[in-house]
């Protein structure tokens, strides 16, 4: 009976690990004094630290990138404090991975003598860095947090006090090198996909950069380039749909399934309104005029770029994030244009009511634009839960760690420049080599960094970075505080703009040193109209509360300004 529980456990935590479901109770559980004295036991436990729910990701809800009708966020509306729900949620879920963690390398001792020495410090390697992963989080978004290594007893627990953000990075970095030193390079494809090497150079690299150590950023991007393991995928507007799966770009991803009954689910505020949904979460003009133009100019300098269609000659990320005007998409034609009262369903050719057009339906996109990255018509079935891998850190984003590390150091060489170029060019669809997109040749540090900034921004839009970058190049105060722009009302949108011709912008907005657009200029002209009113306190924002409750019971010191 003992041995037939046993392996009834491992099925169910084989189970849960699959389908990474978001209940933080197990199942079932072996006693806590003898729990973990075999590897089935401690695989069982690491299978736990995968749960998706512990694993979190930035909102773009939080940026500039987006707009969600005319609401706000705590983050956008500078109303952000110790009893908000996600700093609470995000506090407590990540110590108690954190904790989790802990449990497994203390317990694990149990299987000395009952497995190699090797075996056990993959094992302990893998907790360790779950626990690095969690404290990087808990540092760079709250930077004063509690360190423990151990477990601990309530009354331990609320003994202990904050340790500087410097000392944190050490411990980080001491458990992702001993990660990196023991972890498996890669796994087969009949194996579970655990952490890696790469997994814990590509993490460690990050939290780097994040705390500006560029150094290190540098060495540990590099040192994941030159495993040799990952490469970017052939097809980026593919790369992030439900239908790929494990791409050699992902250099540590959470898998989903539909079938196992993980999924991202309520999708259909994303989604344009002739296909079902309701175009609430939509891409901000912001974005949309980030995007280079084809010949790698920001669209206020490049002679290429068309106010009437600013989809065309534009770098392909533009069209492959957002829904470009008068193409097809879930099977409808997207046309926002007031006049548009009918559009073309694709698959019957027939004309149908258009939907997406304001004037139709008044809660179609208020800026006339929908998401496009990731969107297919997977959306639309199994009661819109999809299944597309949670991508946690894929390749691009290590060369360009790499690179912007590099510029950083003002160590900038041709290794710079290729680390950008394989970005740019495979969104091109072209080797790095090709003459068939615009090149990085600039190897003026100023004029680099505004380049990877811009790159950074086409390529990972709607992938939760945008907020992390806008913190740690500290211009949130700068990029939030502005407003949010839209269409005019339907009447005024057609006497103003349509029938002046100048539909969809007048001209193109000035884009500044950061990437940014002035789109200021148009409303004042009358031809757009404030949707929402962005706002950021810069003397407290760059850090998060430290949860309320965790400041009165613990005696925690709270983030300034809060």
């Amino acid at each position: 009976m003992i041995m037939k529980s046993k392996f009834l456990y491992l099925w169910l935590s084989m189970f849960l690990f699959s389908c990474q479901k978001l209940d933080l109770n197990p199942l079932s559980q072996g006693s806590s004094e003898t729990w973990n004295s075999d590897a089935d036991e401690i695989v069982m436990s690491l299978n736990d630290l995968y749960r998706e729910a512990l694993w979190k990701k930035d909102a773009d809800e939080w940026t500039d990138d987006w707009i969600n009708r005319d609401g706000l966020t705590d983050i956008t509306n500078a109303t952000i404090n110790g009893q908000t729900n996600f700093v609470i949620t995000n506090w407590n879920d990540t110590y108690k991975a954190i904790a989790r963690a802990n449990i497994v390398l203390e317990s694990m001792e149990r299987a000395v003598g009952k497995m190699t020495e090797n075996q056990l410090s993959m094992y302990r390697a893998e907790a360790r860095f779950v626990r690095a992963c969690m404290y990087s989080y808990l540092l760079s978004h709250f930077r004063n947090v509690v360190y423990t290594d151990k477990t601990l007893t309530i009354e331990e627990a609320l003994q202990k006090k904050q340790i500087s953000p410097d000392e944190l990075l050490v411990k980080i970095y001491e458990d992702f090198d001993y990660a990196i030193s023991n972890l498996r390079e890669s796994f087969s494809s009949s194996e579970l996909k655990r952490a890696t090497k790469g997994a814990a150079m590509a993490m460690k690299a990050r939290i780097a950069l994040y705390m500006g150590d560029h150094s290190t950023a540098k060495t540990a991007a590099k040192a994941c380039m030159d495993l040799g393991l990952y490469k970017l995928h052939s097809d980026f507007e593919n790369l992030f749909l439900s239908r790929t799966k494990q791409s050699p770009e992902s250099v540590f991803l959470l898998p989903r399934s539909i079938a196992l009954g993980v999924t991202v689910s309520g999708r259909q505020s994303y989604v344009s309104r002739n296909a079902g949904g309701w175009a609430q979460f939509d891409p901000s003009w912001d974005l949309l005029f980030s995007f280079l133009g084809s010949d790698g100019l920001p669209i206020d300098q490049s002679p290429l770029f068309d106010p009437k269609d600013p989809f065309v000659n534009r770098d392909p990320r533009c069209a492959e994030t957002i829904v470009p005007f008068g193409t097809a998409h879930l099977d409808y034609i997207f046309d926002p244009h007031p006049l548009s009262l009918k559009t073309k369903k694709v698959s019957t050719g027939l004309d149908v009511t258009n939907n997406d057009n304001r004037a139709v339906a008044t809660y179609a996109s208020f800026n006339g634009l929908v998401w496009k990255k990731g969107v297919d018509s997977d959306w639309l079935l199994n009661s819109w839960r999809i299944e597309p891998d949670n991508i946690i850190i894929r390749f691009a984003d290590v060369l360009l760690i790499y690179a912007e590390a590099k510029i950083e150091l003002n160590e900038i060489d041709d290794s710079v420049l290729d680390a950008i170029n394989q970005v740019r060019a495979r969104a091109y669809k072209v080797d790095q080599s090709s003459t068939g997109y615009p090149r990085v040749t600039t190897t003026v540090q100023s004029e680099l960094r505004k380049t990877l900034r811009i790159e950074r921004r086409m390529e990972f839009a709607f992938e939760g970075l945008r907020y992390m970058d806008i913190i740690r190049w500290k211009i949130a105060d700068k990029v939030l505080n502005k407003p949010n722009y839209g269409l005019l009302d339907p009447v005024d949108l057609v006497t103003k703009v349509v029938n002046t011709g100048k539909w969809f912008v007048p001209a193109a907005p000035t884009i500044d040193s950061d990437g940014v657009a002035d789109i200021e200029p148009f409303y004042t002209q009358g031809l757009v109209k404030q949707i929402a009113l962005r706002k950021f306190d810069a003397k407290k924002q760059y850090l998060w509360p430290i949860p309320s409750t965790e400041v009165l019971t613990s005696g925690l010191q709270q983030n300034p300004n809060y």
